[in-house]
């Protein structure tokens, strides 16, 4: 069987959609699967052994430059090369009349979420095979339960496998050390831990003789990196990297503490022990899934607020205030719990 599949961002969609490849595969031996996704995520799909083809899109590019003679040649290309292949159906899994659009010109009947339960509500009626499968579920029990329908086999709601081999990035060359990875960085303002509990976090795990490092990805980043690595000597700035370059870190890290952070899930797919920090928003639905991974989820009375300006105006110790309740010292034992769990497996 071959089927298309539309999925083209962001970084923590696409990584929710690897589970539901391994389900199909183990359902349907021999499925092969071309992948639709945005340029800067193309390298993803291809750790995936269900991915037969990498079809590249650049769709945020082509909505802002759409005058350009570049543009409409990019698209044509894209457009000619779908036309030509024969696939068996079409799953758009990311729900946008983007999405949906690109289908639109492919030789096969698309299957997608129906009314109410897409992301633009008025995308189902393009699809010729609708499924109802509401927003109570976590991103990743959708998606999986959106293949299982599509292409005809029983979910299993099991843990899910990202089918990731971690082992293709721990052969790189890097100094064996003892580190835990801070993926501090996010972007919303009210998503960031406090300054001050990364410090009081690394300073404990400094007394179990862990080393720290800490990732970043644009100038102020950086900045925010570098204020925490100056209050702790045993701390270190990786450095400018991309997805790729960041990748042998995550797979050598003796764990990873995230933010809640297309980082975190991509952690949690190479199934390195990660605690994942949510305050505004919902680990319910979103958060980080896995044998050796934990969403921890604010208890404070207005969380999750699910907006990306915190409306809150009464005392605080902290801000976000909605962490307060998620301190280094619960982080902490979470974390050791983690990785006490993974010594008892290699032990048992």
């Amino acid at each position: 069987m071959k089927v298309l599949l539309i999925k083209t961002s962001s970084l923590g969609d696409v990584i929710h959609t690897l589970p539901a490849l391994t389900d199909a595969l183990r359902a349907i031996p021999g499925l092969k699967v071309d992948w639709v996704i945005e340029k800067g995520f193309a390298a993803i799909p291809g750790w995936h052994p269900a991915v037969d083809k990498i079809i590249p899109v650049a769709i945020r590019y082509w909505r802002k430059n759409i005058f350009k003679g570049e543009t409409w040649r990019e698209i044509r290309n894209v457009i000619s090369g779908l036309r030509a292949e024969k696939y068996d159906l079409i799953i758009d899994a990311q729900g946008l009349i983007k999405t949906a659009w690109l289908a639109w010109f492919v030789k096969a009947k698309t299957h997608g979420y129906a009314l109410g339960c897409a992301r633009d509500k008025v995308v189902p009626i393009f699809y010729q095979h609708q499924y109802k499968i509401t927003f109570e579920h976590h991103a990743i029990t959708r998606m999986r339960k959106l293949f299982s329908q599509a292409l005809n086999y029983t979910f299993d709601d099991n843990l899910p496998s990202y089918g990731v081999n971690k082992a293709n990035w721990q052969t790189a060359k890097l100094p064996c050390e003892n580190y835990i990875l801070f993926l501090h960085n996010t972007t919303w303002k009210n998503k960031h831990w406090p300054e001050t509990y990364w410090i009081k976090l690394a300073a404990l795990l400094k007394e179990k003789n862990y080393k720290i490092k800490l990732s970043w990805g644009s100038e102020q980043e950086r900045i925010n990196s570098q204020k925490i690595a100056n209050q702790c000597c045993h701390a270190e700035l990786l450095p400018d990297l991309n997805v790729e370059g960041l990748l042998p870190y995550i797979a050598n890290a003796k764990a990873v503490v995230s933010v809640d952070t297309g980082l975190g899930h991509l952690a949690a797919a190479l199934n390195i022990p990660t605690v994942a920090l949510f305050g505004p928003t919902d680990p319910d639905k979103t958060g980080i899934m896995g044998p050796r991974q934990l969403s921890l989820k604010s208890d404070f009375s207005c969380a999750p607020c699910l907006s990306r300006e915190c409306r809150y105006r009464g005392k605080t110790a902290e801000w976000p205030a909605c962490f307060e309740s998620i301190t280094p010292a619960l982080v902490l034992k979470k974390l050791m719990d983690l990785l006490n769990k993974k010594c008892e497996e290699k032990n048992a």
